[in-house]
C-alpha cells in the first residue's frame, strides 16, 4: 500500500526545518542565476566574434551559439518550481528532485532531474516496495520561497528527527488548486502508475487508454519531455510532434513542455499538418467521414490519372508557320512513356514532355524533309526547340499533363461534379454530394490529410531544378560533415545536433528551430510523435501521421467513449487506422480531476448511452452535482443563475458553460448582460473567468465548475461521447441545466 504522511503538530522545530530548506532552495536558485549569467557572457562572447574566418571557424562559431541559445533558454523556462522534492535514503544520503540537473563548480550534484534515472524512485516507491528510500519530501514553493513541506516515511517505527511538518499531500494540494486557462505540469505529483508510462521504452506504438481526468494528456506530455532527455541525440536531430485536437488545446499544454526544460518539441493542430495551411474550420460529421475514409486515396489517385489524357481526335499545331496535325496515339504513347516510370505526377511531367516533344521534333523533320531540306543535328536541335516554344504546343501538352498543386486538384474535385463522378465511382452519389463545394472554400481540418495525400500523388512543381537541388543536397551533405567535426573538435557531441546545426550555417544566419524548418517542409519526418484525443482521428488523418513518423515511434492517448464518431470504434485495433500493426496498450485507472460524485453521474449516464468507457477510480468525493430545470424558454436565464450561484461563493478559479453550438452565442450574449465578469466566447475567450463553449472546443481542458446546459441536445448533435466530454470537465462543481418537457 502507498505510504501515508505522517501527522504532527507545527512546531519550532517546524519552522527551523522549513528555514533550512529554504537555505537549500535560495542556494540552487543562486547556482541557477550564476549559470544563466556565465551562458548570456559566452553567448555574447561568441557572437561578437563575427562570421570572419575560415568556414570550419564559423562553423564551429555558429555550434557554440546555438548550443549556448538553447541551455539559456532552457534556464530560463524553469525559474518556476525549480526543485520540489527530496529524496532521504537508507543510508543517509539526500538527494534533491528537480525540473533540471544541477551541479556545483567542483561537479557535485545540487538537483537532479526529474527524468534521471535516481529520480525514479520519488515517483515510484511505496511502503511495500521502497526502493532504498527512508523519506520522501513534497517541497511546496511560490517563486523562490518554500512554503511548505510534507514527508512521507516509509517505515514509520522509525522517523528522523526533522521529520516535524504536515500538511495536504502534494497531489491533493495539485488537484485543487484554481484553473487558470493553462495546463499544471505534474511533474511534482507523477503517480507510479503514470511514472511507469513515462519512462517506458520508445521503440514502437504506445496507446495510453483512460477515463476522463486519469492524466493522459500530462502522462504524453511528460513521457515526451523525458524521451527528449532519454534519448537527445536521436531525437534531438528531428524533434518530437505533438498532436491536439484544436487550438485551444495547444494553447492549454503550450508552457507544459518548457516548464519541463524541454523546447524541441512541435505542437501542431491536425487542421496544421501540411506547410501553408492553417485550418480551423470543421466540417459538418456526415462530410468529415467521407473525407476520412482511405477510399478518398483511391478518389485522389483516380483524379491525378483522371489528369493524364490524351486529345479525343487529331489536333493542329502551328510551329513557325508549319502546320503539325497531331493524332492522339503519339500523346498516349508519351503519357504511357511517364506512367510507367511510377513518379509522381509532376515529375513524371518531365518525362511526358521528353517524350511528346521527341515524337513531334522527328514528326516537323519528316515533314520539312519532305520539301526537300536536307537536315542535320543542329537543324534537328533548333527544331525541336522551335517546337518547345510554339504556343500550341503547350497549349496541347498542358492540356494532356498539366501540372498540378495539392491545392487546385482539391479545389477542382470538390468543385466539379462531373471530374468527381469519374474519379470517385467508389463514393455513393450522395456521398459526391456531400463533397462538393464551390472552389475558393476553404480548406477544413478534415481536407488536410487529403491535401498531403494528393502532394505525395503529384510530386513537386518545379522539376527544373533538379540539377540546382543536387548541388543543394551536396551542400548539405558537406555542411553536415563540417558540423559533425566542429562539434567533435569542440566536445560537445550529444549537446547540439549536427542537422539543426547546419540550418544555421547561411551567410546571412538566419537560425531556423525544429518547428520552424518542419513548418515549411512537407516532407519532414520526426523522431517520435505524441498524438492526444488519439480516438478522433480518421483513416486519413494516421496515414498523414505515419509519414511524417516512419520509424513508428508514437504515444497515442485517448478514451475511445469520448470520440464524437457514431458509433466509436470498438476498439484500439479498429481506432488506430495505419498503425494498427503492432501496438502495446496501457491503461490508466485513476481518476485525478474529477470528483466521485460527477464521476459517477457522467458513468452512468454513458452507460446508458453505450459507450464503451473505462471505469476508473476517483481520489476525491467533492460535491454532488445539481440539476436544475426550466422552461425551454428560460434556459438562458437559469444558466446565468447557475453562474450567479457558482460565482458567489468564495473560491474563484474558471468556470465553463458548455452547450450545444447553436445555444453558444445566446448564452454568451445572456451572460455577458446577467453577470459583472468577463464573459470569454469559444476557443479565443479561454483566458476569461467565465467562458461559453461547445463541446469540442471543451476536449480535453479542464474547469473548476462546468455548467452544461440542454445535455440531451449535446448527446444528439455532438454525439454521446461529447456529453461524457461535458460532464467530466470539472474539478470541483457541475450544474447541469435541462428544458423541461
Amino acid at each position: 500500500m502507498a505510504a501515508k504522511p505522517e501527522v504532527h503538530h507545527v512546531t519550532d522545530a517546524a519552522d527551523a526545518e522549513l528555514a533550512r530548506e529554504q537555505r537549500y532552495v535560495s542556494g540552487l536558485y543562486s547556482r541557477l542565476d550564476v549559470l544563466r549569467a556565465e551562458l548570456v557572457a559566452e553567448l555574447e562572447r561568441v557572437r561578437r566574434g563575427g562570421a570572419t574566418g575560415t568556414h570550419q571557424a564559423r562553423t564551429e562559431r555558429d555550434a557554440m551559439a546555438r548550443l549556448f541559445e538553447d541551455r539559456v533558454r532552457r534556464l530560463r523556462d524553469v525559474d518556476d518550481r525549480l526543485v520540489f522534492g527530496r529524496l532521504q535514503a537508507d543510508d543517509g544520503a539526500v538527494r534533491y528532485i528537480g525540473r533540471i540537473g544541477l551541479r556545483d563548480d567542483d561537479q557535485r550534484p545540487l538537483l537532479l532531474d526529474w527524468r534521471a534515472p535516481q529520480s525514479s524512485a520519488f515517483y515510484q516507491a511505496t511502503a511495500a516496495t521502497p526502493l532504498g528510500v527512508r523519506v520522501r519530501r513534497h517541497l511546496t514553493t511560490r517563486g523562490r520561497d518554500v512554503t511548505a513541506l510534507e514527508d512521507e516515511v516509509f517505515d514509520p517505527d522509525d522517523i528522523p528527527e526533522d521529520v516535524t511538518l504536515n500538511g495536504e499531500t502534494a497531489l491533493l494540494a495539485a488537484l485543487s488548486a484554481q484553473r487558470t486557462g493553462r495546463m499544471h505540469d505534474i511533474v511534482s505529483t507523477i503517480q507510479a502508475e503514470q511514472d511507469r508510462i513515462i519512462r517506458s521504452e520508445a521503440r514502437g506504438v504506445l496507446v495510453v487508454q483512460g477515463g476522463p481526468g486519469t492524466g493522459k494528456t500530462a502522462v504524453a506530455l511528460h513521457r515526451a519531455a523525458y524521451l527528449l532527455y532519454a534519448q537527445k541525440e536521436r531525437l534531438a536531430r528531428n524533434g518530437v510532434l505533438v498532436v491536439g485536437p484544436s487550438r485551444s488545446f495547444l494553447e492549454y499544454i503550450e508552457q507544459v513542455l518548457p516548464s519541463l526544460g524541454e523546447t524541441g518539441v512541435v505542437l501542431r493542430t491536425l487542421g496544421q499538418l501540411y506547410p501553408g495551411v492553417d485550418a480551423g474550420a470543421v466540417d459538418p460529421p456526415a462530410v468529415a467521414a467521407v473525407k476520412g475514409r482511405t477510399a478518398m486515396a483511391t478518389v485522389l489517385r483516380h483524379a491525378v490519372h483522371a489528369r493524364q489524357i490524351a486529345p479525343a481526335g487529331p489536333i493542329d499545331v502551328e510551329v513557325n508557320g508549319v502546320v503539325l496535325t497531331v493524332q492522339p496515339a503519339l500523346i498516349q504513347r508519351a503519357i504511357r512513356h511517364a506512367q510507367q516510370t511510377r513518379k509522381p505526377h509532376n515529375v513524371a511531367r518531365v518525362t511526358f514532355v521528353k517524350s511528346a516533344l521527341g515524337d513531334l521534333t522527328a514528326q516537323l523533320v519528316e515533314q520539312v524533309a519532305a520539301r526537300g531540306s536536307t537536315i542535320d543535328d543542329e537543324d534537328r536541335r533548333m527544331l525541336r526547340e522551335d517546337i518547345r516554344t510554339a504556343q500550341d504546343v503547350k497549349v496541347l501538352l498542358n492540356s494532356a499533363w498539366l501540372p498540378l498543386t495539392p491545392e487546385k486538384l482539391l479545389g477542382d474535385l470538390y468543385s466539379r461534379p462531373d471530374y468527381l463522378a469519374r474519379s470517385a465511382p467508389e463514393l455513393s452519389a450522395a456521398d459526391r454530394q456531400l463533397l462538393s463545394r464551390p472552389r475558393r472554400s476553404p480548406f477544413t481540418v478534415a481536407d488536410v490529410p487529403l491535401l498531403d495525400e494528393a502532394a505525395e500523388l503529384l510530386g513537386e512543381t518545379d522539376t527544373t531544378g533538379d540539377a540546382r537541388a543536387q548541388a543543394r543536397d551536396a551542400q548539405r551533405k558537406r555542411d553536415i560533415e563540417n558540423a559533425e567535426q566542429a562539434i567533435v573538435n569542440m566536445g560537445v557531441e550529444g549537446m547540439v545536433s549536427a542537422e539543426s546545426l547546419a540550418d544555421g550555417f547561411a551567410e546571412e544566419g538566419v537560425r531556423l528551430t525544429t518547428a520552424e524548418r518542419a513548418a515549411v517542409d512537407r516532407t519532414w519526418t520526426y523522431g517520435h510523435i505524441v498524438v492526444d484525443e488519439a480516438q478522433e482521428l480518421s483513416p486519413m488523418q494516421w496515414l498523414l501521421l505515419r509519414r511524417r513518423g516512419p520509424l513508428r515511434s508514437f504515444t497515442v492517448v485517448g478514451d475511445l467513449a469520448q470520440s464524437a464518431a457514431e458509433p466509436p470504434a470498438a476498439d484500439w485495433r479498429q481506432a488506430l487506422g495505419a498503425l494498427t500493426d503492432e501496438f502495446r496498450l496501457e491503461r490508466l485507472s485513476v481518476n485525478y480531476r474529477t470528483p466521485q460524485q460527477i464521476a459517477a453521474l457522467a458513468e452512468s449516464r454513458a452507460l446508458h448511452d453505450g459507450l464503451p468507457i473505462t471505469p476508473s477510480r476517483s481520489v476525491r468525493e467533492g460535491e454532488p452535482p445539481l440539476r436544475v430545470r426550466a422552461a425551454r424558454g428560460a434556459v438562458p436565464a437559469a444558466t446565468v443563475a447557475a453562474v450567479l450561484a457558482d460565482r458567489a461563493r468564495d473560491d474563484g478559479g474558471a468556470l465553463a458553460v458548455i452547450a450545444p453550438a447553436g445555444l453558444v452565442a445566446e448564452l454568451h450574449d445572456a451572460l455577458r448582460v446577467g453577470i459583472d465578469e468577463r464573459v470569454g466566447y469559444g476557443a479565443e475567450g479561454l483566458g476569461s473567468p467565465v467562458s461559453v463553449l461547445d463541446p469540442w472546443t471543451a476536449k480535453g481542458l479542464e474547469f473548476d465548475s462546468v455548467v452544461v446546459v440542454d445535455p440531451d441536445s449535446v448527446a444528439r448533435e455532438a454525439g454521446p461521447g461529447s456529453l461524457y466530454v461535458a460532464f467530466t470537465r470539472p474539478t470541483r462543481r457541475l450544474v447541469v441545466v435541462e428544458p423541461a418537457p
